[in-house]
């Protein structure tokens, strides 16, 4: 299948930064593709060459395997990071100053619907919640029925469970046909949303994949867990073992025998815990343990 847009060798240069480092992916029509990486490792920049906001210092973005031109900008929508709403103005009023920006417009009926507007048009954008705001704000990226939307962390500062009802969202923007790119720093989001990822640092790619493939490819079946303080004093870890936080991590194929060998060394296992290695674990090994701001 031909990508529906593509990124070959993107740099952008600042004085004295190099943001975006020759970064190369494409995507697929159809998928959901995240950009996963720590604080000012380059997503939004390159996020913002992709949408047309920026342009790079060297290299090509494509969309259907042609430059980047007014039929493109008719067909993507973006919900930023922060987006300013006119003041004095109900969530339909909002939605309709923004259609008529387009000449191309998605049902309006279907947008309420598919981003759960319906009992909130009335009221004014000032008096939303994070999460009411959040799905406005879905729905102006959708106004003109794109199909490409970009989310720059679209669930940033939201409660657990508005998050996971703006997950349920996306999900049903997928169903449409709606090609997804969304940058996020929520491991668990990226999981349940995305069927590719680049993990992107220092301005490079330094990982891309199905997140389950590529959990597979660098750790064993899994990890183990222990408080820093349940380890013998003047013992050394054993090679392969990572400490931090308060915690230290084993990653075994055979869980017995590591719980054997750890028994023996003398480790107290009262508070040991077993768990699946995930996204979270591949991106903290990849990019560090703390996130960089």
């Amino acid at each position: 299948m031909n990508p529906l847009i593509e990124a070959r060798d993107l740099v952008r240069l600042y004085p004295g930064v190099r943001a975006v480092d020759g970064i190369s992916f494409a995507v697929e029509p159809g998928q959901c593709y995240g950009l996963l990486g720590p604080n000012g490792a380059g997503k939004t920049t390159t996020l913002e060459m992709l949408e047309g906001i920026q342009s790079p210092t060297s290299g090509t973005v494509l969309f259907k395997g042609r430059p980047l031109d007014g039929v493109y900008f008719e067909s993507i929508g973006i919900q930023f990071q922060a987006t300013a709403l006119q003041d004095f103005q109900t969530v339909g009023e909002s939605l309709a100053m923004f259609a008529s920006l387009y000449r191309r417009t998605a049902d309006p009926d279907e947008l309420i619907r598919i981003c759960n507007l319906g009992d909130i048009l009335d009221r004014d954008t000032r008096k939303l919640s994070g999460g009411q705001r959040q799905r406005l704000l879905l729905a102006i990226a959708l106004v003109n029925d794109p199909e490409l939307v970009f989310l720059d962390e679209p669930t940033t500062g939201l409660d657990p469970q508005s998050r996971r009802n703006f997950w349920g969202l996306i999900e049903g923007v997928r169903r449409r046909g709606t090609t997804v790119l969304l940058t996020t720093h929520y491991m668990e989001e990226a999981e349940r949303l995305c069927d590719q990822v680049a993990i992107v640092d220092h301005g490079r790619i330094i990982a891309e994949g199905a997140p389950e493939a590529l959990v597979r490819a660098h750790f064993p079946a899994s990890v183990i867990r222990l408080p820093d303080c349940a380890w013998p004093v003047g013992t050394h870890l054993p090679e392969g073992a990572l400490e931090g936080n308060g915690e230290i991590e084993f990653y075994a194929q055979d869980v017995p025998a590591m719980l054997t060998e750890l028994e023996r060394i003398g480790a107290d296992l009262s508070a040991l815990r077993v768990a699946t290695p995930n996204l979270e674990d591949l991106f903290l090994r990849l990019t560090g343990h703390a996130l960089r701001t």
